[in-house]
């Protein structure tokens, strides 16, 4: 830290100076202007070009700074409203560049990685199915649009995090329509530090052998058998709810109370499927799965 600020403070601060400078600032005006000196500022100026905030050109022996455009700072919890309605503008016009930055910012801004995923991008995923629904966007369109938003997902699985060994879990979506919202849930969990193994769309993973496929590859990714091992499901109809569910238990009785499975879907109140949780809600999904991980402890 340079004078008892933070580095979320710095680039706050640095965000505001830079903000509208055309010519640019030298590494010496820089600390100047934000009372830091000139070898703790340079550091702080490597890191921030690496993580695209910024950006350097040489002219003569000068090295000036500018702010890489679209560049912003945000206040949470207050502006997490704010940002689900921009990201949402963003990504309707296609505008991925706005996209990616918006999602960076907030989280140089200290945007929590999960909130952000629960209550901007998840909402835009239902957005999008919306508008299809409708007719307002055709399936082209559709498929870019939800591309902008798996782009978006894998920013913070790129967050480097601590992940705990007792903490595992497998997230699987039934077909391609379940697919977002397993990313979503798998950077989600990533975020709050469990190991995830995500399967993506197993829509031609579905036929008799898949319980020994499944198996296999439990024994690989859980071969110490640590903490627990949840299996998330993602589906949009009760059938393939169904068939997972009951694959899943045929293994899932050979590991006893240590493994767990969570259905994530709409299931018909006349379905009488067995499983450990079953919602069609995401947050339920994370907070059971974190609970339950905290018990076993």
């Amino acid at each position: 830290m340079g004078k008892g600020y933070s580095s979320e403070q710095i680039r706050q601060k640095l965000i505001l100076i830079l903000d509208g400078t055309v010519s640019g600032m030298s590494g010496v005006e820089i600390s100047e202007k934000m009372d830091i000196s000139r070898i703790t500022m340079t550091k702080y100026l490597r890191v921030f070009a690496a993580e695209g905030l910024l950006r350097q050109k040489n002219v003569g022996n000068v090295n000036l700074w500018f702010l890489e455009p679209g560049q912003e700072f945000f206040t949470f919890p207050d502006d997490y409203f704010k940002i689900s309605s921009r990201y949402i503008e963003y990504l309707i016009m296609g505008d991925e560049s706005r996209v990616y930055s918006l999602i960076r910012n907030c989280l140089h801004s200290g945007g929590l990685a999960n909130r952000l995923i629960l209550e901007v991008i998840f909402p835009s995923i239902e957005y999008v199915e919306k508008l299809y629904d409708d007719a307002k966007i055709g399936t082209s369109e559709k498929h870019f649009l939800e591309t902008i938003i798996s782009k978006s997902l894998q920013i913070f699985n790129h967050i480097q995090v601590v992940s705990d060994p007792k903490k595992n879990v497998v997230v699987i979506a039934s077909g391609a329509k379940s697919r977002l919202n397993s990313e979503s849930a798998s950077a989600a969990y990533h975020s709050d530090g469990w190991n995830v193994s995500h399967l993506g769309d197993m829509s031609s993973a579905i036929n008799v052998l898949f319980d020994l496929d499944l198996q296999k590859l439990i024994g690989k990714i859980w071969k110490q058998k640590p903490g627990i091992l949840v299996i998330t499901v993602f589906a949009k109809t009760t059938e393939d709810l169904i068939f997972f569910a009951d694959s899943i238990n045929s293994v899932k009785e050979k590991y006893g109370k240590s493994m767990k499975l969570v259905l994530c879907g709409k299931i018909s109140k006349k379905s009488k499927i067995k499983s450990d949780l079953a919602s069609e809600k995401i947050r339920d999904v994370l907070q059971w799965s974190q609970t339950v991980s905290q018990n076993m402890k």
